[in-house]
């Protein structure tokens, strides 16, 4: 049950039968009309914009077709009043039944409440993490893995066929760098002393792996110049970093579909025939480009090179592809990575990228829009940076990693479900601040527990009412923050088209907390009036008859924690 669909729905049928009845020229496209809660809920339950956006391709007043709309609409039950407002808004009032009945289809659909066709089984691919295979995970990397995981199940619940996937940048240089280091941490183990220079990776992580390298290959290496060793030891060292990727990734929670490998698309064709799908195109092309900006001539060398046409599609300048000396340029592998996935027939493409990949946005959307003909879209979402905080300091770097705070640093400090929903606590693209304490106090102001404490309170009460057993019966919603709660309830799957339509997983974690919020409100109103508790001592009729609406609160918070990859709490400690 979605009633702002319904009423929407029953808003069209008035229309078209205004039409019908000559009130409304033939011909309008009702596609623009909406139905949605108004901005002051002292106007009603919901407004429509139907008047004010028909009115010109009508060629009438606003509050003429507004008025014949409510006329309309007064008819139907659902409906107390149907009240023209300003040059042309129609506020609507619900009837009381609307609310039993959104509570009776929570109940009755549980978890699927909320859930929507939107997506039409559309096939999506949400890539995000793909961090470079030289460490473990960091702090901005837990952000943008929670983002990308959370979005995921939300598109999922939104009806579309979603596949996770994480791009292994293994295809660069820094995995030789990475093969150095634990090739100093091998020798290590055999008991020499090293110095990590040139830029190696001196963090306790590799300690492990240079331990592992000895126990498989012995001394075999010892002495050899890198002919010998480079590339065995450069698969053996990814291969480690992945397990200690997928073990971060599973310890919050996020486990992938695929995971895809960069040099797989080296020497096998694959960045040819890219790029040869573009060339057939008349998008590739020799050439020189004009200097960067703040270049002067004599720091700038004219080199040609092989170039791609992005600007035919948006981007700010043509991009080159391969380099004078013949090597692929980075953006290279990444055409041919998204070739990849448009060939495997996903509907939609989302990347998420760290904050300072935004320069890469512009020809990465080129790149998809020509390898597709325009058919696939691709939607790049930046995450912005996280400032770690404990006691009110900034929270100092890990010596496990040697340069910066991990995941597990985050995980092992507050746990997944708490990392997962503060992440998701401000939208992706606005800079986070993650206190370790305020993360975890029990009060109003931290999210997480607010809307956990909302679920446990309400768990209590059912756990007692379950040991006397005690039955819901057909709500009676009478004082207004009953009704608030109901009201807030109904919202939830608009809200959930709106989040997965706009790729804006915050809004469930925003939805929770003001659910909660109305939720702890009636319970702390039935201190005040008794009447309200849903527990009523010593009368399980009336319990009976409070237990329906908590219970589907509870409904509610556990569908959108899923979502947000949080387990809601049975009780808090």
């Amino acid at each position: 049950m979605n009633i702002f669909a319904d009423i929407r729905a029953r808003v069209i049928e008035a229309l078209e039968t205004m039409t019908e009845a000559g009130t409304l020229p033939h011909g309008l496209s009702f596609e623009a009309v909406t139905v949605e809660p108004p901005r002051d809920p002292a106007h009603g339950d919901m407004a429509t914009n139907a008047a004010m956006v028909l009115a010109k391709p009508a060629q009438k007043k606003p509050r003429d077709i507004a008025e014949a709309l409510a006329t309309e609409l007064a008819a139907d039950p659902r409906i107390d009043l149907a009240e023209v407002a300003g040059p042309g808004f129609l506020n609507l009032r619900l009837a009381p039944s609307v609310w039993r009945d959104v509570l009776g289809a929570v109940l009755s659909e549980g978890t699927a409440y909320g859930r929507s066709d939107l997506g039409q089984g559309r096939r999506v691919n949400v890539e995000y993490v793909s961090a470079n295979p030289t460490g473990p995970l960091h702090v901005g990397h837990t952000r943008g893995a929670v983002f990308g995981d959370a979005l995921a199940s939300l598109l999922d619940y939104a009806g579309h066929d979603v596949t996770r996937e994480y791009y292994i940048n293994d295809g660069g240089a820094q995995v030789d760098v990475l093969a150095r280091s634990v090739y100093l941490r091998y020798l290590e183990a055999h008991g020499q002393e090293v110095a990590f220079e040139d830029g190696t990776y001196p963090g306790d992580y590799l300690i492990g792996v240079g331990q592992a390298l000895k126990d498989k290959v012995g001394d075999s290496y010892l002495g050899q110049g890198e002919e010998v060793w480079l590339e065995d030891v450069r698969v053996f060292a990814t291969e480690a970093m992945l397990d200690l990727i997928r073990t971060d990734l599973k310890s919050l929670g996020v486990e992938m579909d695929v995971f895809y490998s960069e040099k797989s698309l080296y020497g096998t064709g694959r960045i040819e025939a890219a790029l040869e799908s573009l060339d057939a195109k008349g998008l590739i092309y020799e050439g020189v480009l004009e200097p960067p900006k703040g270049k002067v001539p004599e720091d700038w060398e004219p080199r040609e090179q092989t170039l791609f046409r992005s600007t035919q599609y948006g981007d700010d300048v043509d991009r080159p592809v391969k380099k004078s000396d013949g090597a692929w340029t980075y953006f290279a592998p990444d055409i041919a990575y998204h070739y990849d996935k448009v060939s495997r027939g996903f509907d939609e493409l989302i990347d998420i990228f760290g904050a300072d990949h935004g320069g890469y946005v512009k020809r990465m959307k080129a790149a998809v829009a020509a390898l597709s003909d325009g058919d696939v879209p691709l939607d790049v979402k930046l995450t912005q940076l996280v400032k770690l905080y404990k006691n009110g300091e900034p929270f100092k770097m890990s010596k496990r990693a040697g340069t910066f705070v991990t995941l597990s640093d985050v995980v092992e400090q507050v746990g997944p479900d708490v990392t997962r929903f503060h992440m998701l606590t401000r939208k992706n693209d606005a800079p986070l601040d993650f206190d370790f304490d305020k993360v975890t106090e029990q009060s109003k102001d931290n999210p997480v527990f607010y809307v956990q404490y909302a679920h446990a309170r309400i768990r209590s009460v059912l756990r007692r009412c379950e040991a006397e057993g005690i039955e819901e019966i057909g709500p009676n919603l009478s004082d207004p923050a009953e009704i608030a709660v109901a009201k807030s309830l109904a919202e939830w799957p608009r809200l959930v088209e709106i989040a997965a339509r706009n790729h804006e997983p915050h809004r469930v974690a925003f939805y929770l907390y003001d659910l909660a919020q109305a939720f702890h409100a009636l319970w702390n109103r039935g201190n005040d009036v008794p009447g309200l508790k849903f527990y009523q001592e010593g009368d399980p009729e009336a319990t009976a008859a409070k237990i329906a609406l908590p219970r589907a609160v509870a409904v509610v918070i556990s569908a959108g924690l899923g979502i947000l990859g949080v387990t809601p709490v049975e009780e808090m400690r």
